[in-house]
């Protein structure tokens, strides 16, 4: 399956367009590769072999016959499993929903149906969303690529693992509190994190409403442009959407305007607690993009140290109004202790027991506290009130610069197993990259050059925080810099 191998989207399409292969000969190349490799890694929950070979088709037939074909026609996508697909499993990583079929298409698919993308199939991940390593999926343990000891990040991680092994091109995650960008950072990839808005939620399967958003996992930056402008835009079934305009300047930075750029660099997310190769790791980043005359700044943003606790009383608290519909009755696995249930509260009980795994009853449990009669003021009210002071943090520092460098993980990838007994650690995963969820920001994971080749080496990724609807600057400096280092 060499031909497969780092294929990015705009080397495919040129190969297509040129005739060099069929979109329906690389489509099945792509499933022969998953069932050769996917038995080790375990990227997807379910494929869509069929639907995909009758999309590949409509693009080779639009080829044949001249007619010029989308960017992405024919792009080999893999879904994470918490965005629907009308007519394939929408599981959510939870033995709640084992057997629920969607009955409509998110809004980032329908977009992307519109381009003629292939959809290879729905991907693993922890349980509606809720983890940092994959290891909390109901149905099995997805493993890192780059070493099958090691756990390729969460939530998103069968998508990042799919897009590290070749077995897509590119694919979708979802971002909560750093489910897309760490990861891609484990993986070796490249993971979007993207506005608040700026992407249609219809159709994801929610966790905590005001923090979710969609993004792309791929293998170049240019590729992340490339899918990100795919799914912008307004959507009627999702009033956070937002019509903002993404120009030319999205796919084609300019480097006179990318060096203008002042990148901000936060003592707080250089403590003791970073791994001492990925803060060498970091300097390496720094050093290059210097060398491009790029301008760096030392900032503050004091309320950092914050973020964790007022994350996992916020997210808490949307997650257990968001799964109070997963009440055996919509939804619902379809078995003989619900169908055997005398009253109500026993197929309450049954489906939220049975059918929940033991991370997301913690947060469940913890969610409904933080919300109860008496608690609320104490904690739901004064997280709100932090997450105020995280934003006005980043809207002072954007005073002074344009984009912010940082780890996106504080540790390499973990073994398996390593952390998943202690929540508090898995938590402290995700520690850089939840300001920015709190914050409504784009952020994007890069992997470090040098750091994800050579043999046993593991990922590292660097990550850049942009402004509001400020992708082209945070994707802009992420592609000089990958053209910088790549002949290094």
């Amino acid at each position: 399956m060499d031909f497969l191998k780092n294929l990015t989207i705009k080397s495919f399409h040129e190969g297509l367009t040129a005739k060099k292969f069929s979109a329906v000969e690389v489509t099945r190349g792509f499933f022969n590769h998953i069932n050769e490799t996917d038995k080790n890694i375990g990227a997807y929950l379910s494929l869509n072999e069929e639907g995909s070979i009758k999309t590949a088709e409509r693009v080779d037939e639009a080829v044949a016959q001249g007619k010029k074909i989308p960017l992405l026609a024919g792009v080999a996508i893999a879904i994470k499993d918490n965005i629907m697909i009308k007519a394939l499993p929408a599981t959510a990583g939870s033995r709640s929903l084992e057997n629920y079929i969607a009955s409509y298409s998110a809004g980032v698919i329908q977009k992307l149906k519109k381009e003629m993308a292939v959809f290879l199939g729905k991907t693993n991940l922890d349980e509606f969303a809720m983890g940092s390593s994959t290891e909390n999926s109901g149905f099995h343990l997805t493993r890192n690529p780059r070493d099958l000891e090691r756990a390729p990040g969460g939530s998103s991680g069968g998508s990042a693992a799919a897009v590290a092994s070749d077995q897509a091109i590119a694919g979708l995650g979802s971002d909560t509190g750093g489910s897309v960008r760490q990861p891609a950072a484990f993986c070796g990839v490249v993971g979007l994190k993207t506005t608040y808005g700026s992407v249609s939620r219809n159709g994801l399967i929610a966790m905590a409403s005001s923090l979710d958003q969609i993004g792309p996992i791929t293998k170049t930056v240019e590729d992340a442009a490339i899918l990100f402008k795919a799914i912008t835009g307004k959507d009627e079934y999702d009033s956070t959407s937002t019509d903002f305009a993404y120009g030319d300047e999205l796919i084609n930075p300019k480097i006179e305007k990318i060096k203008s750029l002042k990148i901000g660099i936060p003592d707080e997310y250089f403590s003791k607690e970073l791994d001492g190769e990925i803060g060498k790791a970091i300097e390496v980043v720094i050093k290059d993009l210097e060398g491009m005359k790029i301008t760096f700044r030392k900032i503050s943003l004091p309320h950092t140290k914050y973020a964790l606790p007022a994350y996992y009383i916020i997210m808490p608290a949307e997650v257990s109004s968001n799964l109070a519909r997963f009440d055996g009755i919509r939804y619902s696995r379809i078995d003989e202790k619900r169908l055997n249930a005398k009253n109500l509260k026993e197929i309450y009980t049954h489906q939220k027991s049975e059918g929940f795994g033991t991370e997301t009853k913690r947060r469940v449990i913890l969610g409904t506290f933080v919300l109860s009669s008496g608690y609320y003021d104490a904690y739901y009210q004064k997280a709100q009130q932090v997450r105020t002071l995280i934003k006005q943090d980043f809207d002072k520092a954007f005073k002074d610069v344009d984009v912010i460098l940082t780890p996106v993980t504080p540790t390499l990838p973990f073994k398996i197993g390593e952390k998943i007994a202690d929540p508090y650690q898995m938590y402290l995963s995700d520690i850089f990259t939840i300001p920015t969820n709190l914050a409504g920001l784009p952020a994007v994971s890069i992997p470090v050059n040098g750091w994800n080749k050579g043999e046993g080496s593991l990922p590292i990724g660097f990550q850049l925080i942009g402004k509001h609807f400020r992708e082209a600057d945070i994707l802009g400096i992420g592609r000089f810099y990958e053209e910088l280092v790549s002949g290094k």
